[in-house]
């Protein structure tokens, strides 16, 4: 059974895409700045904002599977 679609369309080139490397740096720094505030146990912040940074971030570090105790 003859085909009609073109060659071209039947495979098309797929051009690579290109990131920029400001993105890529941005993307570095935000995943490092998250693991630490995700580490963070009190070593950094004490008093009222720890414990308010600590009960804000409490569930979702441990969907995370970030221990907190």
């Amino acid at each position: 059974m003859p085909s009609h679609v073109p060659a071209q369309a039947a495979d098309p080139a797929v051009a690579p895409i290109r990131v920029p490397l400001l993105a890529w740096l941005l993307a570095v720094v935000a995943l490092v700045v998250s693991y630490l505030l995700l580490q963070e146990n009190g070593l950094v912040t004490t008093g009222a904002v720890a414990e308010y940074l600590h009960e804000f971030t409490h569930d979702g570090r441990h969907a995370l599977g970030v221990p907190c105790h």
